[in-house]
């Protein structure tokens, strides 16, 4: 209202000196002319007042509709101003809406994702991701796999955790023991453009359950699982600066190596359901394959930094896995990111911080990578899976030959706590063992050998 009266106030006064300018001067030519030819006129002239009024309405209407019609088309020009601001602001601030494709990927900061994230999931209702896979192209929520073959597996009956189309995880029963591997290693180095991860497949610094899953373990009347812990060799040669490919790769049944060695499956069983919630783990979240590769399907609760700037893993094709936890202690969940369940941030690698892509780790399915953004140098961890009870490469320790192949776990188990010497027994699926607790050279931890087998304590061996 100010700046149309102001508007009009002005041009006003502008038109009205114009008036009065030409009207002063058409009356003193009239005086001139009368001077000159020595005549009276015959009218007297006009009042100046009456042509000066009429003219100032007209004008000042004039100005007051100019002046509307301006306003006018500067409020809708500046509405449309404010929506454009609006859409841009939303659609910097919003990686739900904008995470379409790998290749269209923008960085966030953490203001922009604690703007978009909620409170933590309802881990109570998780929805099962059953047969959520595709085979011709990656799609948010799904897991795309290379080919699809039906196995069986897994668990043998539905747990009553399970309800209708969602699970409760809470409510679910682990696989007894706490058993710690002191032959474990891993180590993950960086050379030249190189990352390499190395281990044994034997956790580092976290525990197991006892597998097989014994039959005095409430777990058993859900899942029997029958296989044995066992060590093997992998080494992985990753990119240290891995870039994108022109489209998503799809996947085999593995992801990558977690920091504590363990390889990291998709979300899946054998049979295409949704791992995690089918099948028994341990209190880790883990369990060993039919080749006694022990492996993860989800984040586990014994990985204990799991911020959303923290590096947790490595998927196979070198980007980094990490945590689903923001600053406020809200989590990220499936839909805050792109179909091959990962974002672009600011994270820390390699003791820097670095604005990258990397795959987050969730509580809801898919659970982790769900497509690879980058060329995988492998779709195993492990190649060529040894078969079950195998012995470890002779490099790897001092128990390792020809005559001492890897205990099972059982053995290391019934030992824990027992003096050299003292009696031990545990099953296998062949039968019961018995033998004597015995100590391999330089180790503290104990393991049960056999009756009428010389133990890896023996000077003579």
């Amino acid at each position: 209202m100010c700046s149309l009266t102001k508007c009009v106030t002005d041009v006003s006064h502008l038109f009205s000196a114009k008036i009065d300018s030409t009207i002063s001067l058409c009356h003193t030519r009239n005086m001139e002319s009368e001077n000159v030819s020595g005549q009276t006129p015959l009218t007297q002239p006009t009042p100046v007042t009456v042509p000066q009024t009429a003219h100032r309405k007209k004008y000042i209407l004039f100005v007051i509709v100019l002046c509307l019609i301006g306003i006018v088309t500067l409020f809708f020009l500046g509405k449309g101003a404010v929506k454009s601001s609006q859409q841009q602001l939303t659609s910097q601030t919003s990686p739900s809406t904008q995470m379409e494709s790998p290749q269209q990927q923008v960085s966030y900061t953490q203001k922009q994702l604690l703007a978009v994230t909620g409170s933590p999931l309802n881990t109570s209702s998780l929805p099962l991701g059953d047969n959520k896979y595709t085979t011709d192209a990656p799609k948010k929520g799904y897991i795309y796999l290379c080919n699809v073959q039906q196995g069986q597996g897994g668990a043998s009956q539905e747990g009553n955790w399970i309800h209708g189309n969602t699970w409760n995880s809470a409510e679910k029963t682990s696989v007894s023991g706490s058993v710690s591997w002191s032959l474990s290693r891993y180590s993950n180095t960086v050379s030249g453009s190189n990352r390499i991860s190395s281990g044994n497949d034997l956790p580092l610094k976290t525990t197991t359950g006892i597998f097989p899953v014994q039959a005095t373990d409430p777990a058993y009347q859900y899942d029997r699982n029958p296989n044995t812990i066992t060590a093997h060799n992998f080494t992985l040669t990753l990119p240290v600066n891995p870039t994108d490919t022109p489209t998503p790769a799809c996947m085999g049944g593995e992801v990558g190596v977690m920091l504590n060695g363990v390889p990291l499956f998709n979300g899946f069983d054998a049979a295409h359901r949704d791992a995690p919630a089918h099948e028994v783990e341990d209190s880790c979240d883990g369990h060993p394959q039919e080749s006694g590769e022990y492996h993860y399907h989800s984040l586990s609760r014994c990985i204990k930094d799991i911020k959303e700037t923290t590096v947790i893993g490595y998927s196979l094709d070198g980007f980094p896995l990490t945590g689903p936890v923001l600053s406020n202690g809200n989590y990220l969940t499936t839909k805050d990111l792109d179909e091959c369940h990962g974002m672009s941030s600011s994270i820390m690698l390699d003791g820097k911080e670095t604005t990258i892509y990397h795959y987050v780790m969730t509580e809801d399915f898919p659970y982790s990578v769900s497509c690879f953004r980058g060329k995988p140098v492998n779709l195993q961890v492990i190649k060529g899976q040894l078969p079950q009870g195998n012995a470890m490469q002779p490099q790897q320790t001092t128990m390792q030959s020809a005559n001492h192949p890897q205990p099972p776990q059982q053995a290391f188990t019934v030992c824990h706590g027992k003096t050299t010497g003292a009696s031990c027994s545990f099953t296998l699926p062949r039968g019961v063992i018995s033998g004597t607790c015995q100590a391999p050279p330089n180790q503290t931890e104990a393991v049960c050998v056999p009756a009428g087998i010389h133990g890896p304590a023996s000077s003579s061996q």
